[in-house]
């Protein structure tokens, strides 16, 4: 059976996206390549991209509607039915999972009562898994319409997703103000941000993701030493020695120090777990004698 062709916007809609959509064509050296704001335009018009929009993305950039829909449904970004006021994302790649994603990913899901990519009975929230999003440093991160709410436990999770339901003012740990999901997709589609706040917001990278560039720079971070577990603090050039390092543990290593980390040589105990002290000959340590007797000398 032949498939019905979409709905036409009103007059008055289809003008006011006629106008905003000519002002992103033009931003291009070729027409087509103004799919992809024009998806986010219509986006912002309903909410998803609607056979509707499609359709009007097809007309004015002289493309196939199989074109746009497969722009259209590759992008994960483009919504393609009615979703909730507020796209509630929580990272599930690999670092924000081990880091507590998936509990608070299952915490929301039980909180809301819905599933993934499910919306609340409200109209309010979206729920989905998203992956990486370039925050590492912050994990666990939850995504609100694409701004970041970082470092997240399924306690704090729950509090936003109450807030964001009962209308309360939320503030995305850095970045621009939190606005709706149909406001994020016109920003999208490239009209500039005027809401109060928005400009000058910013965003940033963590510590570790900043050590690379400081170091490109020629400048020198405080370098640290990594020690197992429950192990009392020595310096580099002292865990060679067997001695003990009376200083703090930040304390920059001793010059001539050959090893920052504990990974850089080989331990004489299996000192991150203690439950399970290696003994003497062991195959992790066959040249060594372990335990109390080689902590106090051999």
């Amino acid at each position: 059976m032949p498939q019905l062709p979409a709905p036409a916007y009103p007059a008055e809609v289809r003008a006011r996206l006629e106008t905003d959509a000519k002002e992103i064509i033009a931003r291009y050296p070729g027409s087509r390549s103004a799919l992809l704001p024009l998806l986010h335009l219509v986006q912002a018009e309903e909410g998803f991209v609607s056979r509707t929009g499609m359709a009007f993305c097809a007309e004015l950039l002289e493309l196939t509607t199989a074109e746009v829909t497969a722009v259209a449904t590759f992008y994960s970004m483009y919504r393609r039915g009615p979703g909730g006021e507020y796209q509630v994302g929580v990272c599930t790649n690999t670092l924000c999972a081990v880091m507590g994603g998936d509990a608070i990913f299952d915490a929301l899901k039980e909180h809301l009562g819905v599933g993934n990519n499910e919306t609340t009975e409200d109209g309010k929230v979206t729920l989905e898994h998203i992956e990486c999003n370039a925050a590492c440093d912050f994990a666990p991160v939850v995504m609100v319409n694409w701004e970041f709410f970082d470092n997240q436990t399924p306690q704090s999770a729950k509090r936003l997703v109450d807030d964001l339901r009962d209308g309360l003012s939320v503030e995305p740990t850095r970045g621009a103000p939190l606005c709706t999901y149909k406001e994020t997709a016109r920003i999208l589609a490239g009209f500039p941000d005027e809401r109060p706040g928005a400009v000058e917001a910013t965003g940033g990278a963590g510590p570790a993701s900043l050590i690379g560039l400081r170091l490109a720079k020629g400048e020198n971070p405080r370098r640290r030493v990594v020690r197992p577990r429950d192990a009392e603090p020595r310096d580099a050039g002292a865990r060679d020695a067997g001695a003990r390092d009376t200083g703090p543990r930040d304390a920059e290593p001793q010059p001539g120090s050959e090893h920052l980390s504990s990974h850089d040589a080989p331990q004489r105990t299996s000192a991150s777990d203690p439950a399970h002290p290696a003994g003497p000959g062991h195959p992790a340590d066959p040249d060594h004698t372990t335990g109390p007797a080689a902590e106090e000398g051999e």
